[in-house]
């Protein structure tokens, strides 16, 4: 449907909603663009306060994906009629104490009655027009990295019907709240070309997203294609939740699992020696996910040592090739 509406003729649009990017950036002057992004969600945790924790991580790491800086937010809420006080007071502390960590402002919102909660942010950034990082430019012979481990949405499934265990319960509410920030900041360091040993030149960041709603396959297939080039992913070398795995060898599998799988599966190809259960959480929706990278493999030690100093579970998953008769193949 966006296709079809009328393009924008404005130059400081510098990515807009004409492509898959995580956000939008506008040109304001010679060294300042604003980098703009909106999510809300539904609970997916018990705990009020850490749902509004989780929805402010997850509505700000766009702005992180881009290469930008939270400076501020608007809380979008949606509330049931006879939804209890105590219950709305804590998810906005929640949500409030995750933006004063990220030092992003919280300057108003918007609030309807619905019957369905649904609680997020739209958040403005700041960035350097020329320092944009977008999801298409991954070059082939590019390392991959991922910054958080899968499985958020496999838990939060069992969890709805009372299966998840706590300490995967544990795992996935550590993951969805911590902020992209850390690691967004190690990539600056390398992107600046500062080795912390010898201060040479590393390499370039090339293309960068934030792994969501799509899951990983769907957020690497949208920055192989945009990019001209095909991933090659190792499954063994991605890091799971405690109890991701347990939790889609007993099917705890959401719709929007199932609906990645029907628009990724067509483009990927997966080798004999994937277990079924590993092609799920490939396909997984994410809540506050990690960041994808594709960053020069010359850069990647760096970027790592950069990651690990930030105490950033940062890993290795593949490589960018080029494109072959299957857009991602995970092996």
């Amino acid at each position: 449907m966006l296709s079809r509406l009328p393009r924008q003729v404005d130059p400081n649009v510098l990515v807009g909603f004409d492509t898959c990017d995580d956000a939008g950036v506008y040109r304001l002057g010679g060294e300042l663009a604003i980098v703009q992004t909106v999510d809300f969600i539904t609970p997916i945790v018990d705990d009020p306060f850490v749902f509004g924790q989780i929805a402010a991580a997850n509505s700000i790491s766009d702005v992180y994906a881009m290469g930008g800086r939270p400076v501020s937010a608007l809380a979008i809420l949606c509330f049931p009629q006879n939804g209890e006080p105590e219950t709305l007071e804590q998810i906005l502390r929640g949500g409030l104490d995750k933006m004063n960590e990220a030092r992003c402002a919280v300057v108003g919102g918007h609030s309807i009655r619905d019957d369905e909660l649904k609680f997020g942010y739209a958040v403005t950034g700041v960035i350097h027009p020329n320092r944009v990082w977008r999801n298409v430019g991954a070059r082939a012979g590019d390392v991959l990295l991922l910054t958080k481990p899968l499985g958020a949405g496999v838990i939060s499934t069992a969890l709805k019907q009372s299966q998840a265990t706590e300490q995967a319960m544990a795992a996935a509410v550590a993951s969805m709240t911590r902020l992209n920030r850390d690691a967004a900041e190690a990539l600056h360091e390398v992107e600046s070309g500062k080795d912390g040993a010898s201060g040479k030149h590393v390499g370039t960041v090339h293309a960068v997203t934030d792994v969501t709603g799509f899951g990983l396959l769907g957020h690497a297939r949208e920055m192989a294609s945009g990019s001209g080039v095909g991933f090659e992913i190792e499954y063994g070398k991605i890091e799971f939740m405690a109890g991701a795995v347990n939790a889609a060898r007993a099917g705890f599998l959401s719709q929007g699992l199932k609906n990645n799988r029907e628009f990724v599966e067509s483009c990927t190809s997966f080798d004999e020696s994937v277990a079924q259960e590993f092609r799920d959480l490939l396909y997984d929706p994410q809540t506050s996910g990690g960041l994808l990278v594709s960053i020069a493999a010359e850069a990647a030690q760096a970027a790592l040592a950069a990651l690990e100093r930030r105490k950033v579970s940062a890993r290795v998953i593949g490589r960018a090739v080029e494109r072959g008769s299957a857009l991602l193949r995970v092996k």
